[in-house]
């Protein structure tokens, strides 16, 4: 018997706009992913919107980039079926919103396993990239667990504040911005997977 290959990474190609995220650009059927992991009207108290714009290397927000995240819940579970109001996985394209920001609601989540700071996995698909590229979020009211972080630790001290996102509103809604800069002094890191 023959052993097949792993399918080649692609380009995310002119497409992903019908294929992955057809609500957000007004396509009449459904999105598997939306930016919407925690359900606001059964879950207010938790509610945080993460929110950001993708850079070039000229320093220009980037309108056709498809960012997608994935994170556990409270209770450090993946929850891949809607389970009382929380989705783990969440996608957005960066043209939809009037300045090409990405804007996810979510909630913080649980650390993934002892020993780790909480985090969310984002995957950046956009043109020019031969492949996606991962990088992580970490938040700042979490300094001491992101010292310890293991994943947080293999990245030079000067670089992980590009890992770390921001509170800039504390209410009535927690926003967090984490800007995602691709080239350039301010290149974002990103994890090999």
């Amino acid at each position: 018997m023959n052993k097949l290959g792993q399918t080649p990474s692609q380009t995310v190609g002119p497409y992903f706009a019908y294929g992955l995220t057809p609500e957000q650009y007004k396509f009449d059927h459904k999105s598997l992913a939306t930016p919407v992991l925690l359900d606001a009207n059964k879950n207010t108290q938790d509610l945080i919107i993460l929110r950001g714009k993708v850079y070039d290397l000229h320093g220009e927000a980037v309108d056709d980039a498809m960012i997608e995240i994935w994170q556990v819940d409270q209770k450090g579970e993946f929850q891949t079926k809607p389970h009382q109001g929380f989705f783990s996985i969440g996608r957005m394209g960066t043209g939809t919103i009037e300045g090409n920001w990405f804007e996810f609601t979510t909630c913080i989540p649980a650390a993934e396993k002892p020993g780790q700071a909480p985090t969310i996995h984002m995957i950046v698909f956009m043109r020019g990239l031969l492949s996606h590229v991962y990088t992580r979020v970490y938040f700042e009211e979490f300094k001491e667990l992101n010292q310890e972080d293991p994943y947080l630790k293999l990245v030079a001290e000067e670089r992980r504040n590009t890992l770390i996102t921001k509170k800039v509103q504390d209410s009535p809604v927690k926003i967090y911005e984490f800007n995602l800069h691709m080239q350039g002094e301010k290149e974002t890191v990103f994890f090999d997977y």
